[in-house]
């Protein structure tokens, strides 16, 4: 169940970098992001309210968020501070990249997870497993290749570092979910609130330095409807892959490479929607990924 939980993330994040991809482009990326954030959390306050004055029904629907320690607050607004930072490099690559480049670099969060996963939570992969990553970062690095066809050299942009950065910074995120999940037996629904929460106070905090002080960086800024459908998406995408953690059995770092499917939604609909280069050609790398996503599944 917790593999089918996965793939359920994977098209709801996929659904969400397109919708990312509309509501950046051409647009300030710093609101952007906490007009996301704050969606998200607007869409769980209903649960939190509804679990101080109601608790017998949010946890009859299952979705009570539960009283937690400080010492928990404070292991979530570490993630908040990671997610946070990861977040803003990958919405600012994703300003200045093309989707079919930025969602395949992404796709190497899995060999990140895959290192952590062996040596923090000593998951042991097979022979296919080893297969199966190759093919990942072989395809990703045949990406590389084809983006300097549109004009992005992988050494000398610096948008690609902040892509590098923010997925070796989501990988830390993920083999950091995995604890917060079983070993602080959080239920997602409460660990989504919080998070939601501590990233607004982090960004509020950013803005009020970088954005709210200057007039023509606000009159940039443009809304637009996939803000919401942003934050929307997320918010259900990591519900069910907190809901996959919590299964005992879950591999984290074959979990992160089930998510990664998303990238059949992101490069084929991407492609077409937003008028992209180089689609036929980017296929070959995305068998690729898909190819060893299903080895990951086999084994």
């Amino acid at each position: 169940m917790w593999m089918y939980l996965g793939l359920l993330a994977a098209l709801f994040l996929g659904l969400h970098n397109l919708c990312k991809k509309h509501a950046v482009q051409g647009n300030e990326v710093l609101p952007v992001l906490l007009g996301t954030v704050c969606s998200g959390f607007l869409l769980l306050l209903p649960f939190f309210i509804g679990s101080i004055y109601f608790p017998e029904f949010t946890k009859q629907i299952g979705f009570h968020i539960t009283s937690i320690s400080w010492k928990t607050h404070g292991f979530i607004f570490i993630k908040s501070m990671i997610m946070a930072t990861s977040w803003i490099l990958a919405y600012q690559a994703l300003k200045h990249l093309p989707l079919t480049i930025v969602t395949p670099i992404r796709s190497a969060g899995p060999f990140f997870t895959f290192i952590g996963a062996i040596l923090i939570y000593q998951e042991k992969p097979n022979f296919l497993q080893w297969i199966g990553f190759s093919l990942i970062i072989f395809s990703v690095i045949l990406y590389s290749k084809i983006g300097k066809k549109e004009g992005i050299n992988f050494k000398r942009n610096k948008w690609i570092f902040a892509i590098i950065g923010a997925t070796f910074l989501g990988a830390s995120s993920g083999l950091y979910d995995k604890f917060l999940i079983q070993n602080l037996t959080l239920n997602p629904q409460t660990l989504q609130f919080w998070f939601c929460w501590y990233t607004i106070l982090i960004l509020l905090g950013i803005l009020s330095v970088t954005w709210f002080p200057n007039t023509v960086k606000r009159k940039e800024f443009k809304w637009r409807w996939t803000i919401i459908a942003v934050g929307v998406l997320l918010q259900a995408a990591d519900y069910f892959y907190f809901r996959s953690l919590q299964d005992p059995d879950a591999l984290i770092m074959l979990l992160s490479a089930i998510k990664r499917s998303q990238i059949l939604i992101a490069v084929i609909v991407g492609g077409l929607v937003f008028k992209e280069k180089n689609k036929r050609k980017k296929l070959v790398p995305l068998l690729g990924i898909m190819m060893g996503v299903f080895l990951i599944l086999y084994s």
